[in-house]
């Protein structure tokens, strides 16, 4: 299962050949995935207060396909690839309708409030398993 979020391209997003600046489809599919991650009901903050667990991006593979433009409404899908101890490999991609723009392997870690990895509680593992 995926899920979905829909993203308008503003002019701010664009270079000086109106098309998507690359490091701001990584802004685009940070935004998905805290989505993704609200969508389970799971509070980010409150897993931070709690736990003094957060995540990281570790480790990031991406490809530019086709370019999006100025007014572009485009659809990020995040889907769950691997769920272990402290890592988590997500696929997403950018579309615009059907034609694919971006798409991305990431790896997140989560981190401890001293940096260092840390263990997923079990019923956390549960939740993003189900998303």
């Amino acid at each position: 299962m995926s899920h979905r979020f829909e993203i308008r391209v503003y002019y701010e997003d664009t270079d000086l050949a109106g098309i998507v600046y690359y490091a701001n489809y990584l802004k685009f599919i940070e935004r998905a995935r805290t989505e993704w991650v609200r969508g389970l009901g799971i509070d980010q903050s409150r897993l931070k207060s709690e736990t003094g667990i957060v995540f990281a991006v570790r480790r990031l593979e991406a490809d530019y396909l086709t370019p999006a433009r100025f007014d572009d409404l485009l659809t990020v899908e995040t889907r769950l690839v691997e769920i272990g101890g402290a890592r988590i490999t997500l696929e997403q991609a950018v579309r615009r309708g059907e034609t694919a723009c971006f798409g991305a392997r990431v790896q997140l870690v989560a981190l401890s409030d001293t940096g260092r990895p840390a263990r997923l509680p079990a019923e956390l593992r549960e939740v993003l398993a189900r998303g």
